[in-house]
């Protein structure tokens, strides 16, 4: 977030030895704090620190209580789900948006957040966000389209408050601008050959390695990203030892090629195999690919992650560079604690890009808050005539007609659904979750003229059911080219929605269960 231009006010994490890390590479945040957020809240924290205005609060609850590595004993998914508390914590991260109602949080996890309960808690995080006055919508990023070097894939849920005249969508991330990945050789082939349990906490770059990495893939990676100019010192590059049976074994694997592999072409381990399990106990990685994800179960053994030409696992360093770390950032804590901080983080690379478009957008969108030129048009000028236009769509989809009407007519009940729920994102109307809520709301009056536009709605998206169809035909559209981004993501319908509501015309008319507030402020009736 730093490398995108924000500037960091503080942080906080109850693992000592984050914190230990933290502050030593970012010595001049004036707040690092050793804290378990169950037991300190945003008001103390707020007293403490004497911090009162946040733009922006990024955080990621622990992903363990969500991770599909501990599928094999029904820990995290099945009929065998274990109770884990870690999985509520996210109502702390929660809080803390409560309190300072920042213009953007951004919120991290693994995949498995969207199958635990089936979906229970992703669908939880996203509904209570709304609550709280946020449109919200999740996205999966993938590392090595911002050129980090592994098969990483993690969830992102982004909250933007719902007074703000824009809507943060998946196009403000971009993917690096290049024309190859950069592969697990590329990333760590300029470093010191060492034997397993060799290597040191500090030691001297190789410069004649470095010379000949570079004349192979250019100065990018090693310059750019890894900032190599910039560390005096290679540090964290020792490997761990291994038992000499092991070691037997990891000569047997070719790159790339697991134990599952290798025993295909008659390969025989002397680690006594259940040949139905531990088929990737072993995994020599390929210096021409992607590296595997990088985990924090690199703290227990490296098995999965043996260096692809050296007969010993990947070192924190090598680790740390496949997760886009830089050179010159130190990891003053034991082997096994840097493996787990590692395995933990997020890509630095991948956090400059979700910091470079959350940047743009409130560039783009402060400016705006003063003063709106509604350019959609025709935009609706009451909840009647809203809900006559979006009918249009509802009967046309009931009869499946809904593609042979014109673009004017279409975008005219689009932007209906911008008006009359502005708390909607279009992009969550595909990842709508499986709970289903019957619950009656106040909207506008809308139930007397059609009751399926208020229930039954999709929990975790918002989005009454009627409406799906609506969604994908938008969706279509846009794609092809007949609905640009302003007109999809149709932010200016839902300020002039929004407007209405705090003019007195839609008094209490939450369609989309939010309490808004100060909206008439900042826009003006």
């Amino acid at each position: 977030m730093e490398q995108a231009g924000f500037r960091t006010l503080a942080a906080i994490d109850s693992d000592p030895k984050a914190i230990i890390v933290y502050r030593h590479n970012f010595p001049h945040v004036p707040h690092v704090l050793e804290r378990d957020l169950t037991k300190f809240g945003a008001a103390e924290f707020a007293r403490f620190t004497n911090i009162s205005t946040v733009d922006v609060i990024v955080g990621g609850p622990p992903c363990q209580g969500f991770s599909t590595v501990r599928k094999r004993d029904g820990a995290n998914h099945g009929h065998r789900l274990v109770p884990d508390a870690r999985r509520g914590l996210y109502r702390q991260f929660l809080e803390y948006v409560a309190f300072f109602r920042p213009k953007v949080f951004v919120m991290e996890n693994v995949l498995g957040i969207k199958s635990t309960e089936n979906g229970a808690y992703f669908t939880s995080i996203q509904s209570e966000a709304r609550a709280l006055g946020y449109r919200v919508h999740g996205q999966v990023l993938t590392a090595s389209d911002y050129g980090v070097p592994q098969k990483r894939q993690r969830q992102f849920i982004f909250g933007t408050r719902i007074d703000l005249p824009e809507f943060f969508h998946e196009g403000f991330i971009r993917p690096a601008r290049r024309n190859r990945m950069v592969t697990l050789g590329e990333a760590i082939g300029d470093l010191t050959v060492i034997r397993a349990g060799g290597g040191a906490e500090e030691m001297e770059y190789d410069m004649q390695r470095r010379r000949s990495h570079v004349k192979k893939y250019g100065r990018h990676f090693l310059y750019k990203v890894l900032e190599v100019h910039k560390a005096g010192k290679l540090t964290a590059h020792f490997a761990r030892p291994h038992l000499d049976r092991d070691l037997r074994d990891f000569k047997r694997l070719r790159e790339g090629e697991n134990c599952l592999h290798a025993m295909k072409r008659g390969v025989e381990f002397e680690f006594p195999y259940d040949k139905s399990n531990f088929k990737d106990r072993y995994w020599r990685q390929h210096r021409n690919r992607l590296c595997s994800t990088i985990v924090a179960h690199l703290s227990r053994d490296g098995l999965m992650f043996i260096h692809p030409t050296q007969n010993r696992s990947l070192t924190p360093r090598e680790a740390a560079r496949v997760q886009s770390f830089p050179d010159w950032f130190e990891f003053p804590v034991t082997r096994s604690h840097q493996f787990r901080l590692i395995g933990n983080a997020v890509p630095p690379l991948v956090g400059e890009a979700v910091g470079l478009a959350v940047k743009s957008y409130l560039e783009k969108v402060v400016p705006k808050v003063k003063r709106i030129n509604f350019l959609l048009e025709p935009l609706p000028i009451d909840h009647f005539q809203a809900t006559e236009w979006l009918m249009v769509l509802v009967r046309a989809a009931d009869n499946r007609k809904l593609h042979r009407l014109s673009d004017e007519e279409f975008k005219r009940g689009w932007y209906s659904i911008g008006f009359l729920y502005p708390g909607l994102h279009p992009d969550s109307t595909f990842e709508h979750g499986i709970e289903i809520s019957n619950e009656m709301e106040d909207g506008f009056g809308i139930e007397s003229i059609e009751p399926r536009l208020i229930k039954p709605f999709y929990i975790q998206s918002g989005w009454p059911i009627v409406l799906e169809p609506v969604a994908k035909e938008a969706r279509r559209r846009y794609e092809v080219g007949r609905l640009d981004d302003e007109e999809f993501y149709y932010s200016e319908a839902a300020i002039a929605g929004t407007c209405h509501l705090n003019s007195g015309l839609g008094e209490g008319a939450a369609s989309e269960r939010i309490k808004y507030t100060n909206q008439k402020e900042l826009f003006g009736s």
